[in-house]
């Protein structure tokens, strides 16, 4: 099919065919027109909220045996799996808001539990449903005895992310009603118990790591300061958190809540999707945010400024990272082309942790290192600002965290956020079992060989055969350990 092109005012192309049914330049039409130069077909594709339906593709056809045209979106970089009303994030804007309310305020004038009942039922809640909200939380935190006895079991050096990951996923056993998902009372109860239970879980994770006592929760401590208590309470006959960790910790966690369909989100829908119950669902969250890709950022910022050492590296470091000697952590992020919002507001709360806590000598060097490369057109034309995990390290580091906790840290808030888009799902019309399509490059249609017949085609991995193998006509294992 013939077609020409020009530039429009704009300095976009426009295409013309020479086909009926094409719109007329100058037509404003919230539609698709799509010439299958296959076939030479014409279609219509019907865009909606800025999006095409991947199904409208399907009819578009060689033949009557021909599947139909699949869209190839490795990592879902442009494809919108669901509709959400919870978090909108204008990435080259550098805007978040929940519910439509900026994180900005929602930081500065309310509380992570307020935030979360926000983005679990959509609205602020009034003066009696936040105390009732309040009051539900706070007396769902202890954790069944079997719970803890399965904390103990673990080894000494487990690491707490996978610790959380197996107790969340446990916790399905002790309420085996959450399965009835379309019980409204189950899903309250469901969400309820994960948000107030997460802490608990966490801190025994970290006491189990120092082989310390695991503490209960005390009912009469706010939601951050009861997690504070059972992570540091020793032999005093109460804990007394700090109200600026409190509220940093506060802070940290708002911001933490949720972040629109990132890895650990997409995974709690696709689980919950087969209609799985919400705890298995939110598990599925759990070890997405396990893997250093999504909840361990923080973590490499932190090595990547213990590496720099001073301020007086920052220069040959820099120069480091554009030769691709080195790599900025902390800074770029898969949806902000600006400033991350969150960054800018964690930024504002270091300094009242270190009022607490003494200074961490890293925070000279992550300023001076965010002014070098701010000021940088190398990093300013690439749109490379400091995301979140730039600052929230130090204040985990503050708190004498060991690293490996930092990303448990990452998992407590979001829990209400993996809840509330798992009870979005289950209430939307369109929601069915995750199903993605594949574009199969395998062989096809092979004959077997027998054993006898056959060329070594694949080389053995590295380590394959060192595995201790018993011979059971020997008697016993040799070596006293057997194929651990």
């Amino acid at each position: 099919m013939a077609e020409e092109e020009q530039q429009d005012a704009n300095g976009g192309v426009l295409t013309r065919g020479d086909a009926e049914g094409v719109t007329p330049q100058g037509t404003a039409k919230d539609s698709l027109s799509v010439t299958d130069n296959r076939t030479g077909e014409q279609y219509e594709v019907e865009i909606t909220d800025g999006t095409v339906k991947a199904m409208d593709f399907r009819q578009m056809k060689v033949d009557e045996d021909d599947f139909g045209l699949m869209a190839y979106d490795p990592a879902f970089t442009n494809t919108a799996h669901c509709r959400s009303d919870i978090t909108y994030i204008d990435g080259e804007a550098g805007v978040l808001e929940y519910r439509g309310y900026p994180i900005a305020q929602l930081c500065e004038e309310s509380t992570y539990l307020e935030v979360a009942n926000l983005l679990i039922y959509g609205e602020l809640p009034t003066q009696e449903q936040l105390d009732e909200w309040i009051f539900e939380i706070t007396h769902h935190t202890f954790v069944h005895e079997n719970i803890k006895k399965f904390v103990e079991g673990f080894r000494y050096d487990a690491h707490p992310m996978g610790m959380l990951l197996a107790t969340v996923g446990a916790l399905s056993t002790f309420y085996p009603d959450a399965i009835n998902i379309d019980d409204q009372t189950e899903r309250h109860m469901a969400g309820v118990r994960m948000i107030a239970k997460m802490p608990t879980l966490a801190a025994f994770a970290y006491r189990h790591n120092l082989g310390l006592p695991y503490i209960y929760p005390d009912n009469d401590l706010g939601y951050p300061g009861n997690f504070l208590s059972m992570m540091y309470k020793m032999t005093e006959t109460r804990y007394e958190p700090d109200p600026r960790l409190e509220r940093a910790l506060d802070v940290l966690w708002i911001l933490h809540a949720d972040h629109e369909q990132n890895c650990s989100t997409a995974a709690v829908r696709s689980v919950g999707s087969s209609q799985v119950d919400p705890y298995s669902a939110v598990a599925a969250g759990v070890a997405a945010l396990y893997g250093p890709l999504h909840g361990g950022a923080n973590e490499q910022v932190l090595r990547m400024l213990e590496r720099i050492e001073t301020t007086d590296n920052i220069p040959d470091f820099l120069e480091g990272v554009k030769n691709r000697e080195e790599k900025l952590m902390g800074f770029g992020h898969r949806v902000y082309k600006n400033y991350d919002p969150r960054a800018e507001i964690i930024k504002k709360h270091v300094d009242e942790v270190f009022e607490v806590t003494g200074k961490n000598p890293k925070l000279d060097i992550a300023v001076e290192l965010e002014k070098r490369a701010l000021d940088d057109d190398y990093f300013a034309e690439r749109k490379l600002y400091p995301n979140v995990d730039f600052y929230s390290g130090l204040i985990y580091e503050a708190l004498q965290l060991p690293k490996d906790m930092f990303t448990v840290m990452f998992a407590i808030p979001r829990t209400s956020g993996w809840v509330a888009q798992w009870l979005e799902m289950t209430q939307d019309e369109e929601t069915k079992i995750a199903r993605p399509r594949q574009v199969y490059s395998g062989a096809r249609e092979r004959d077997y060989q027998q054993v006898a017949n056959r060329e070594q085609k694949v080389d053995p991995p590295t380590g394959a055969g060192a595995t201790t193998v018993i011979d059971p006509a020997a008697g016993g294992d040799p070596a006293g350990v057997g194929a651990v």
